[in-house]
C-alpha cells in the first residue's frame, strides 16, 4: 500500500509544486543550451565568445589538440557559463523535485524519474506538463472530498 499525503501537507505541496514549475521549466531551457553548445563544440568545432576585441560576438576555433592549457579566448566564453549555470540549475532542480517528492509520499524510483527529467534533454517539459496535471487534479479530488465529508 502507499502512503498518502496527509491533507496538513497540501498548502506545503502547492508551493513545491509551483517551484518545480519554473525550475523545470530553466533546468530544461538550460539543457536545450548545453546541447546546442556540445553540438557548436563537437560537430563545428567552435565556441563562442561575448564581448571580444573585434566585437560582440565572436565564434573562435578550438585550440588544437594537446595544447587546451594554454589556449584562453579573449572575452566571456559563453559555452562555459552555459555549462555551469545548468549545472547550477540542475541543483535547484533537484531540490524542487524533492519538495514536491516528500510530502507527496511517493516511491524513490519517482524521485528518480524526476531527476532524469534535467538530465535527458525535452524531459523536463513532458514530466512537468504530467506531473503538475496529476498532483493537482489528485490535490483537487482529496480537497473536495474532504470539504464534502466535513
Amino acid at each position: 500500500m502507499q502512503l498518502q499525503p496527509k491533507p496538513a501537507d497540501f498548502p506545503r505541496i502547492r508551493k513545491a509544486l509551483s517551484v518545480y514549475k519554473v525550475t523545470s521549466v530553466i533546468t530544461g531551457v538550460m539543457l536545450l543550451l548545453l546541447c546546442a553548445v556540445m553540438v557548436m563544440k563537437y560537430a563545428f568545432h567552435v565556441q563562442l565568445f561575448l564581448f571580444t576585441p573585434t566585437g560582440f560576438a565572436e565564434f573562435v576555433p578550438l585550440a588544437p589538440e594537446g595544447i587546451d592549457a594554454d589556449f584562453t579566448g579573449s572575452g566571456f566564453d559563453l559555452f562555459k557559463a552555459i555549462l555551469i549555470a545548468h549545472g547550477w540549475f540542475y541543483v535547484v532542480y533537484l531540490v524542487s523535485d524533492f519538495m514536491l517528492w516528500s510530502p507527496m509520499r511517493w516511491n524513490f524510483s519517482k524521485f528518480l524519474l524526476i531527476a532524469l527529467g534535467g538530465v535527458i534533454p525535452l524531459m523536463s517539459f513532458f514530466l512537468e506538463a504530467k506531473i503538475v496535471r496529476d498532483v493537482s487534479s489528485y490535490l483537487d479530488e482529496r480537497e473536495a472530498a474532504l470539504a464534502g465529508a466535513n
